[in-house]
């Protein structure tokens, strides 16, 4: 294993921790107790899952070599819906609002703000650009990103808003419910927008 691998553990690793303690707002939202234990079970497991799913596309990538960039880009996406759902949910604790117009404004609040994270990660660890930041790339970034923005929120708030929580559910569970399920329909047209179109070689 070579010194850039060892550092990309070590990196997987890093954001397995952060995954996990951006996921205890959520897990508070969803009626979850938390306590030391739990917290532990959260942050514990995604930071031995990360580096585990890391070292598995490594190994396979000798066969399939895309297929480490696009774990390296699912970590990276796992680390921004961790961003996206952790900031969301707290907005939603702190305001006590989890539908409606505030419910939209709270959803883009927390994914541009995975954005902004999701733009320096793949950059330098998934695609490893070395260009420094430019204009022309930060406007294909933009742009790529603004239409999965719309998908994503525009996803999220017609479950919450238009389809409606089904009855038993509770509402902050419902909004957790879209979100999620926007991460996974943006998940891999967001791959091939930064990997053909934004940091193409």
């Amino acid at each position: 294993m070579d010194l850039s691998t060892k550092k990309d553990l070590k990196i997987s690793f890093l954001v397995g921790i952060v995954a996990g303690v951006l996921m205890l707002p959520t897990l508070r939202n969803l009626g979850v107790i938390l306590n030391l234990k739990v917290a532990l079970l959260a942050t514990g497991g995604l930071t031995v899952f990360t580096p585990v799913g890391y070292l598995v596309a490594y190994w396979l990538s000798k066969r399939w070599p895309v297929l480490l960039q696009f774990v390296k880009f699912g970590i990276v996406g796992g680390l921004n819906a961790m961003i996206d759902l952790g900031v969301l949910n707290l907005l939603i604790y702190f305001s006590g609002l989890a539908a409606g117009f505030w419910y939209s404004v709270f959803k883009s609040v927390s994914f541009i703000t995975a954005v902004f994270n999701s733009y320096f990660w793949n950059k330098y660890w998934t695609f490893k650009s070395e260009n420094r930041v430019v204009k022309s790339e930060f406007l294909k970034f933009f742009l790529v990103n603004l239409f999965t923005f719309a998908l994503n929120v525009g996803t999220a708030s017609v479950l919450v808003n238009v389809v409606g929580k089904p009855a038993g559910i509770s509402a902050e569970l419902w909004a957790n419910v879209g979100a999620v399920s926007a991460v996974f329909i943006s998940l891999f047209i967001n791959f091939l927008g930064m990997k053909f179109i934004v940091f193409k070689r």
